[in-house]
């Protein structure tokens, strides 16, 4: 039986996919996902089977390929792109007589290297126990063998049963942690409501440069370092803008293709802060000539999280790798929806200040707004708010309210009561030069 070697970084690439072999472009990414786990690529192979095969998902000759290129490169460690079953990386290691590791397994290295606070690193072991429960039918022996010896003789448990009784137990323990983590979080999230200070948050690709922005921004000193996922906790730091008012931006875990499952349930709370948000930045790599594959990848992430309805402002980084001069690009109300500037220079920054500047501005709107009879709580609300000009009894027993309020207040109002976005039906717009658009 095979005993799992514990250590060794000298790794063998498997670009292989479901779909056939993978592009350039995402065989580069796994690589460099593997250099910044700390392995040395000392070799790959690529598979371009479509059906994968049940035993070691790659076919008999990419199997034989790479068995001869461990043994003539001396690695210890396999890596595969692609997503493989418990039963195929047993198999694997097995035959190949070495570690290895998937797709899912690497990111949650990286994450357990990264992670810094002590919500981090709860949130990455908690993804890390959660992928280890469906995998613990792999080659370690020990986890096969029933207790024995003087002391140890017992009702029969064997080690791989006890093994998952104590990983539920700290999957338990970890979710209750978490909990009380994340009633915190919400906590301040209500407290920055109340005192009316909006939330920006910075989201994008990883490696896009979102730390490096959010450190010319604040001068808060978050580690930056060009790898992938150099930073994992989330950082909260007050913003001054030029017209002298304050927001709190918050620095969010970089996104990245297929990020893990464990992964996005693990920090949904961290999340939480990107959803919550009254504005979103998307840093994004300019000089990236992927940029529009990132782009889509991580809207469709901000889908899942349920934030893609947040106002957004794209924020083009990176342009002094492209000799190009920082501008701002408007809507036809005037306000920013692009930025292109450079984090690491500088130059740009003030153009972003002013957008989120506008895009904060505190807009008037008015608007019908219809209760049901069981909505009074939200009657008295918008009253103690002073936003009530008028008010209609509805035949039901609800009520129909003519209201006018500022257009963030309306926005808070909406994501604290969990309401629909277009609740409030424009009976005007505001002054010209604005714009109203759904808050949400």
């Amino acid at each position: 039986m095979f005993e799992r070697p514990q250590s060794g970084e000298l790794a063998i690439l498997v670009h292989a996919s479901a779909d056939g072999a993978p592009d350039e472009t995402e065989r580069d990414e796994f690589a460099l996902l593997a250099r910044s786990a700390g392995a040395v690529v000392v070799g790959e192979v690529i598979s371009g089977r479509k059906r994968p095969d049940p035993r070691y998902f790659i076919g008999a000759g990419k199997f034989d390929e790479l068995k001869r290129a461990i043994a003539e490169q001396s690695a210890e460690l396999v890596i595969s792109s692609a997503e493989l079953s418990p039963s195929q990386e047993r198999n694997l290691e097995r035959a190949l007589e070495c570690r290895v590791l998937d797709r899912a397994g690497l990111i949650l290295d990286i994450f357990a290297q990264r992670a810094r606070s002590f919500e981090g690193k709860l949130q990455v072991e908690l993804a890390q126990l959660r992928h280890l429960s469906t995998r613990l039918v792999r080659g370690w022996t020990h986890l096969e063998r029933q207790k024995g010896g003087i002391g140890l003789r017992g009702p029969g448990e064997t080690q791989l049963e006890t093994d998952r009784r104590l990983l539920g137990n700290r999957i338990t323990k970890l979710k209750s942690r978490l909990a009380q983590v994340d009633g915190r979080r919400a906590m301040n999230r209500r407290n920055r409501d109340r005192a009316e200070v909006p939330t920006v948050a910075l989201v994008g690709y990883t490696n896009a440069g979102k730390s490096t922005l959010f450190n010319a921004l604040t001068d808060a000193g978050v580690y930056v370092r060009d790898q992938l996922f150099a930073t994992l906790d989330p950082t909260l730091r007050k913003l001054d803008l030029p017209d002298g008012s304050g927001v709190i931006l918050a620095d969010t875990v970089g996104f990245v293709r297929d990020l893990p499952h464990e992964l996005i349930a693990a920090f949904r709370s961290t999340l939480q802060e990107t959803r919550e948000a009254d504005l979103i930045l998307h840093v994004i790599d300019a000089s990236d000539p992927h940029r529009w594959q990132r782009v889509r990848q991580v809207n469709t992430v901000l889908k899942d999280l349920d934030a893609d309805r947040v106002p957004q402002i794209r924020v083009y980084n990176k342009i002094d790798l492209m000799d190009r001069t920082p501008r701002i690009a408007s809507n036809r109300d005037g306000e920013g929806r692009a930025v292109w500037l450079s984090a690491a220079t500088g130059e740009g920054v003030y153009m972003l200040l002013d957008a989120i500047c506008h895009r904060l501005r505190r807009k008037t709107l008015h608007g019908r707004m219809y209760l049901e009879p069981s909505q009074g709580r939200l009657r008295a609300i918008l009253f103690e708010m002073g936003a009530v000009l008028d008010e209609e009894s509805a035949g039901d027993g609800g009520w129909n309210l003519e209201l006018k309020m500022a257009e963030t207040d309306l926005h808070r109002f909406i994501k604290r009561e969990k309401l629909a976005p277009d609740v409030l039906e424009p009976l005007s717009v505001p002054v010209p030069g604005t714009s109203v658009e759904k808050a949400s």
